[in-house]
């Protein structure tokens, strides 16, 4: 288990075998032909794709790696977007809805052979993920989405109520949706390896340094920054749902959702009939719920919302009672919370801001997979390869309808969960 010297954010963070890479940075000002803001799963890969296509890149990270979403994430590497393949389609059009939600098909595979070429250390595990009818309602929705599935080829499989008690441990879903693609990782452990790839492959990585301003200057542009000034002839700013005021309306260009987990002590044998099989579930129900175990045994559970104290224990205990009567009390070791950019349509967006300067954003709950092929594609856009072979249009910044009623709504409606479903 990696030790570190700082409050850890997550589970992810205390127990990832990677360890957190030393990457301070020096004061001065410096050069480079590409520089990337954001350590996380988009930022990462596009360090390690356009470094390996022999770019110099300099990523710039105001924390540390992963400290955003990336090392908070529940570690579920799905398969597709947020929609049914059906919608996905009717909202791109046909042969480009087809081609983005195949591409996303594919998006497990390329994570889990990354991990293995560069030997991560993030305990994965590719035994599939499960999506859980909450209700007879959420399983005729499941049952759309395999048979929308199936048409396009996917190794999905609609389970029973009886199949679903034998692969979770609990008799409470009406059935589920097992998609044999996907997977779970410890997510920091994934973002620490992949920075280890990407500096492997000759990219520089500094961290603790906050990027303050950003200008054009004749053919690239200046970034400011807090350990000096930084040129660069293209910029990626990979910095997802934790985007600042870095870029006029960029962090208005999504609804913010928080999701918080906890997780118990290691509950070894006790917690064997908790998903036996190693996948990890989220459900159907409109303000969702996740559930999965580690390497060492806990059980992380979580949903849409912040960590509220005692309140959110309560939460977690009760579900489990739920879930799984004859575990008995647990002890929960850590709580957390992060944010997830959603989308009007639930579809990711590839900005290009102005001339070289470009951010993929709102991953809906995907990031994992939309963050590492993401960044692939921002890589190759920038060794030459044509926008129409990027996996989505390049878009201007759109402002959703009522953000800051929505985001008021969903935080009030996420903490009005909680509290029932504690009592």
């Amino acid at each position: 288990m990696q030790i570190s010297e700082h409050q850890p954010i997550s589970l992810w963070d205390s127990s990832a075998a990677e360890p957190d890479p030393d990457t301070t940075a020096p004061r001065g000002d410096r050069e480079a032909e590409l520089a990337i803001v954001g350590g996380g799963f988009t930022g990462l890969s596009t360090a390690l794709h356009a470094a390996q296509a022999g770019h110099d890149c300099l990523l710039l990270e105001a924390e540390r790696i992963g400290h955003g979403g990336s090392g908070r994430n529940v570690g579920l590497v799905n398969a597709g977007v947020w929609l049914p393949p059906r919608k996905a389609m009717e909202v791109l059009g046909p042969e480009r809805g087809r081609s983005f939600v195949e591409y996303l098909g594919r998006a497990p595979g390329y994570v889990f052979d990354l991990i293995e070429a560069h030997q991560i250390r993030c305990e994965p595990r590719r035994e599939g993920t499960i999506h859980a009818a909450h209700a007879p309602s959420g399983l005729r929705d499941l049952s759309r989405r395999a048979a929308q599935w199936e048409e396009l080829g996917a190794p999905v499989e609609l389970l029973t109520g009886d199949e679903m008690e034998a692969r979770t441990g609990t008799a409470r879903y009406h059935g589920g949706l097992l998609d044999r693609r996907a997977g779970t990782v410890n997510p920091m452990g994934y973002a620490r390896g992949l920075a280890r790839a990407a500096a492997a492959a000759g990219a520089r990585i500094a961290t603790g340094v906050r990027v303050t301003s950003l200008r054009r200057d004749g053919d690239g542009w200046v970034l400011g920054t807090t350990r000096g000034q930084v040129r660069a002839r293209h910029v990626v700013l990979g910095t997802n749902a934790y985007s600042d005021a870095l870029w006029p309306g960029l962090a208005e260009s999504y609804v913010p959702i928080d999701f918080f987990q906890l997780s118990t002590e290691p509950l070894g044998a006790r917690a064997a009939q908790v998903l036996p099989g190693g996948q990890g579930l989220w459900d159907t129900g409109q303000i969702m719920f996740s559930l999965r175990r580690d390497a060492a045994g806990r059980i992380a559970v979580g949903s849409m919302g912040r960590v509220m104290g005692a309140l959110s224990h309560r939460w977690a205990a009760r579900r489990l009672r739920h879930l799984f009567p004859d575990l008995g009390p647990v002890r929960f070791e850590q709580a957390w919370s992060g944010r997830i950019a959603m989308t009007d349509d639930h579809i990711p967006r590839i900005h290009r801001l102005a001339e070289g300067l470009y951010t993929p954003i709102g991953y809906n709950g995907r990031g994992i997979t939309t963050g590492t092929m993401f960044g692939k594609a921002m890589a190759g856009l920038l060794s030459g390869e044509a926008e129409g072979d990027l996996p989505l249009p390049l878009s201007d910044l759109h402002r959703p309808r009522a953000r800051r009623l929505r985001t008021a709504f969903f935080r009030a409606a996420f903490a009005a969960n909680q509290l029932m479903k504690s009592v």
